[in-house]
């Protein structure tokens, strides 16, 4: 029982990591999120890769940690910068739900004809 607990637990964060990522793909691909915003995950990405590190590889896991720290720290912060109606949007597209934005509704395209008279 405790066995299929684990992985359950397991699949649970590998799916919520990778549901994470297809958000910031979502988002990268976004037109409404801003260019400079986009660049925010650019530069994580570069940082991990390169090798200037703020702590040195060299120190058993500490080298590691500082390069998670810093993909963790980017990442939210783009997450939490790009406009949330935006971020909801592909979030409730990503988990299959639907979605619904006030936003949208004021600039939909219907026309309610009407008459007004002054009496």
């Amino acid at each position: 029982m405790s066995n299929d607990r684990n992985v359950t637990t397991q699949v649970g964060v590998f799916k919520a990591l990778i549901n994470r990522a297809r958000l910031i793909w979502h988002l990268m691909r976004d037109p409404r999120v801003p260019v400079y915003l986009k660049v925010l995950p650019i530069a994580t990405a570069l940082y991990v890769v390169s090798p200037v590190d703020l702590l040195p590889d060299v120190a058993p896991l500490l080298g590691q940690l500082d390069d998670l720290g810093v993909l963790l720290v980017g990442i939210e912060s783009f997450i939490a910068l790009c406009p949330a109606h935006v971020v909801e949007e592909h979030r409730a597209q990503i988990e299959g739900r639907e979605f619904y934005s006030t936003a949208d509704a004021s600039r939909s395209d219907e026309t309610i004809d009407g008459e007004w008279r002054v009496k």
